[in-house]
């Protein structure tokens, strides 16, 4: 096929529509997890009920998907993508074996859980939009989260960085590269089996997943003078750090 044609195609798939259709929320969303993740590197407190907010989210989504594995929704149930064990392990870490007996999900949540059953039983195919964008931005998170693990201690070289769990952003021998391939070639497979109604329908609903997403994501607790102040030291030494680099590649160019 020629370049061209493959560009094109590319260019005017789904998943670049649907990216378009939400990028102003899109970045509101990116904004308040990056922010979310700064302060969750000084405190696994934050990091924790970062957690728990989405661990109900995928949870349902994922038993979404096996109760309808004869349908397209069941198309992304990969065996190394399904996260519900690798939050509990996590959550267990963080909150002790017994996290479950006093717990119950907040308001925002029981909020978005509403809404997917209420989507699962009148039109279970608009579950598509929240699994593709809910594990495409963990999946995205996973390489943001190492790449800022790695300019920690490259700023603090130093400094003992907490001890962490992070199950569910590892996935075996996969790649995270490929994963996120994946979920775009089965998000396009399926678009292309639907009528242009049904497409609308994923796009305007594509735009309530990261408005639910960021009600959630504001609820994490947390987030207090003393962690301002450690935020506001990273984000200097990550300042330094770039600056010292700037200079020497200036230097050496």
């Amino acid at each position: 096929m020629p370049f061209a044609i493959m560009a094109n195609e590319e260019q005017n798939s789904f998943c670049k529509r649907m990216r378009k259709a939400t990028r102003e929320i899109h970045t509101i969303s990116d904004s308040l997890v990056n922010a979310k993740l700064a302060f969750g590197f000084f405190d696994n407190s934050i990091w924790a009920d970062g957690l728990l907010v989405f661990y109900e989210i995928f949870r349902y989504l994922e038993l979404a998907m096996i109760r309808s594995k004869d349908t397209q929704v069941g198309l992304f149930l990969r065996e190394e993508l399904r996260r519900t064990e690798a939050f509990e392990r996590d959550l267990e870490f963080y909150l002790g074996k017994e996290w479950k007996k006093d717990y119950s999900p907040r308001e925002s949540v029981t909020k978005y859980l509403i809404h997917l059953n209420e989507i699962e039983k009148a039109d279970p195919i608009l579950l598509v939009a929240y699994i593709y964008h809910l594990y495409m931005g963990l999946l995205s998170g996973g390489i943001i989260l190492q790449k800022k693990r790695q300019l920690v201690r490259k700023a603090w070289p130093f400094k003992q960085i907490q001890t962490t769990s992070s199950n569910i952003i590892q996935f075996g021998d996969s790649s995270i590269y490929e994963l996120k391939q994946y979920m775009r070639d089965t998000m396009n497979k399926i678009a292309d089996t639907l009528d242009e109604d049904t497409k609308d329908k994923l796009i305007e609903e594509s735009k309530t997943v990261f408005a639910l997403n960021n009600e959630i994501i504001r609820s994490v607790q947390g987030i207090g003078t003393v962690a301002l102040k450690k935020t506001a030291y990273f984000v200097i030494s990550v300042l330094v750090f770039l600056f010292a680099f700037f200079i020497v590649y200036t230097q050496s160019a």
